[in-house]
């Protein structure tokens, strides 16, 4: 399966994948989100979606695939959530600070498929009310498997158009996710 790090190549993923950050910022009252995939060939994160904070700015951007917090749960295939980011040695500050925002707090965990990683899904700063019902971490990577499969339904299909069914179903997915977290107490 290949994704496109290439946001311009396909608008759909580009709609999914915000959609993706979107839905994920609004659950755990996040000042930002993010989805980065992995581009294997250059071995780099690049920001993909973004939403809140920064958003202007990222999409497009590129950094090295083993840098900083994502870098880690890229690598590791292992979701993480940082409470207080000043004490964190993993966490790139340098890096935060070129975005122009610095969060105190994220989650991270990483969409994948089988084995393979194929990106991070990062909410920056999530409101302490955002945490319920599931563990914070298991929610973020419930919705990250989420957004994962449904990124194999775009990158499985055949090179011609997806019939405007077939693109429903891709973003319903994303709709059943967001009902599922609703009924969470």
């Amino acid at each position: 399966m290949t994704l496109s790090t290439d946001p311009a190549v396909d608008p759909l993923a580009r709609e999914l994948l915000q959609s993706v950050v979107d839905v994920a910022r609004a659950i755990f009252g996040a000042q930002a989100g993010s989805v980065c995939l992995l581009d294997e060939a250059a071995g780099e994160l690049v920001f993909q979606a973004v939403s809140g904070r920064g958003e202007e700015s990222l999409v497009g951007r590129r950094f090295p695939a083993g840098r900083g917090i994502a870098g880690w749960v890229a690598a590791s295939g292992e979701p993480m959530v940082v409470d207080d980011l000043a004490a964190d040695r993993t966490f790139d500050r340098a890096f935060a600070e070129s975005t122009a925002y610095v969060p105190n707090a994220l989650m991270a965990a990483p969409l994948t498929h089988g084995d393979r990683v194929l990106g991070v899904l990062e909410v920056l700063d999530p409101a302490p009310q955002g945490r319920g019902g599931l563990s914070e971490l298991d929610l973020l990577a419930l919705f990250a498997r989420q957004a994962a499969a449904a990124l194999r339904v775009l990158a499985e299909r055949a090179p011609a158009p997806r019939p405007a069914p077939e693109r429903a179903a891709a973003l319903g997915l994303l709709a059943d996710l967001e009902e599922l977290l609703r009924r969470q107490p």
